[in-house]
């Protein structure tokens, strides 16, 4: 693996424009993240900026950076209700094409389920297309 995984925090912004074009190749790619290509940057803007500046909250956003690109993200969202205080959602886990097959989207999980089993979340729900590469990933860890 040649990147770098980290947790981010509401003020680095400066991630975001690597951020939207991350969203945008993968979107651009077929993937089913809630956005029909071809994805503008304002459009991904848009998206990032509220998701960035809300980190405070109940979501968490890992980068995953090689020479000072981002090559990767993911978001895990902390159920706040009652009864949820034990799960979490695994969201929008992205690498770019270019950087696909080194491991990177693997790290990320680990970040989650790390971060996940520490603040007492044990179960992590997703959703994902049925026979793409990213339910054989998620199938290959567990």
């Amino acid at each position: 693996m040649i990147a770098t995984i980290r947790r981010i925090g509401p003020t680095e912004t400066s991630v975001i424009g690597g951020l939207c074009a991350l969203l945008a190749d993968a979107v651009h790619d077929g993937a089913s993240v809630g956005f029909l290509a071809p994805l503008s940057d304002e459009k991904a803007l848009r998206y990032w900026q509220p998701v960035i500046a809300g980190l405070d909250g109940g979501m968490v956003v890992w980068v995953a950076e090689s020479d000072g690109q981002v090559v990767g993200t993911v978001q895990l969202a902390l159920n706040g209700k009652e009864n949820g205080s034990h799960r979490a959602d695994v969201q929008k886990l992205l690498v770019l094409r270019t950087h696909r097959g080194r491991g990177i989207a693997t790290a990320l999980m680990n970040a989650v389920d790390q971060y996940a089993l520490a603040h007492g979340r044990t179960l992590l729900v997703l959703d994902t297309i049925a026979g793409s590469p990213a339910e054989y990933l998620y199938r290959h860890l567990g």
